[in-house]
């Protein structure tokens, strides 16, 4: 990978910059307690260690309760890592639920949590080792710095403001926007880069989300990178290594060498 210096440099926020696996979890499972009302009072021993490596076969909130469903109902994690749609449209049909009660009980549950203690919801995420440095120093340079999240931007910005990051809320681009990633930086891209993305940098952990982005004409010269730090399987990151317009980046190369990346030559 050439150095180069970019004009707009994009984070994905969950799965790159933040990890948020122990809320995941605990909002999944108060939401597995709406869904099902005879459910324990505490998780059973060794579910969370379960949940926390299948993470990555959720693309939409709906899905987390029912993974725990499928978890409980003694479903083997490879089958769930081998086909987790065709599984978790099976599961909720089994529960008789519809996938927009399994939404409305994840989301209720978020919001209740976030509203009576949002120090406690802020509380239950972690940044990863090296990451807050890393993303000081790219504000610092001569360029754009942008986050193009699922979570809610506010959110975004009160965790980084807890770093002692004060992140222009101009650039955070969050759950509010409601369009997909690919939008964003298409429009991110008229903005601010050369004709065709040719100064676009993009870091996000789900290939797939990449993959949409390499769908885009305008984006094809963009510099797609896969956090491996993420959540992403080992299949995953294969496709990565496999693709010549994507790169498998890890958290060492990324703090330790980013910076001579970024630097103008």
């Amino acid at each position: 990978m050439a150095p180069l210096q970019p004009s707009l440099l994009a984070f994905d926020f969950d799965g790159v910059i933040c990890d948020g696996l122990i809320e995941y979890f605990q909002t999944a499972w108060r939401a597995y307690q709406r869904l099902f009302p005879a459910a324990p009072a505490t998780p059973p021993a060794g579910l969370a260690e379960q949940f926390y490596p299948l993470r990555p076969v959720i693309e939409t909130g709906w899905e987390m309760p029912i993974l725990l469903r499928a978890l409980l109902q003694d479903v083997p994690p490879e089958a769930i890592l081998q086909d987790w749609p065709t599984l978790a449209h099976k599961t909720i049909q089994q529960a008789q639920l519809e996938t927009d009660t399994a939404m409305q009980a994840v989301d209720g549950v978020r919001d209740e949590w976030i509203q009576s203690d949002l120090d406690n919801w802020l509380g239950q995420h972690r940044f990863y080792p090296g990451v807050v440095e890393r993303l000081q120093h790219c504000l610092a340079a001569d360029m754009t710095v942008v986050i193009i999240s699922t979570k809610e931007g506010r959110f975004i910005a009160q965790l980084l403001q807890q770093q002692g990051i004060d992140f222009p809320a101009g650039q955070i681009f969050g759950k509010e926007v409601k369009q997909p990633k690919a939008q964003t930086l298409k429009q991110l891209a008229e903005q601010h880069t050369r004709p065709q993305a040719a100064g676009i940098w993009f870091i996000e952990d789900r290939v797939k989300t990449l993959q949409k982005v390499q769908q885009v004409a305008d984006l094809r010269q963009a510099q797609l990178f896969l956090a491996d730090w993420g959540y992403n399987t080992t299949s995953d990151r294969a496709i990565a290594q496999s693709d010549p317009h994507l790169h498998l980046l890890s958290l060492s190369q990324l703090v330790q060498e980013f910076s001579i990346w970024l630097s103008p030559s």
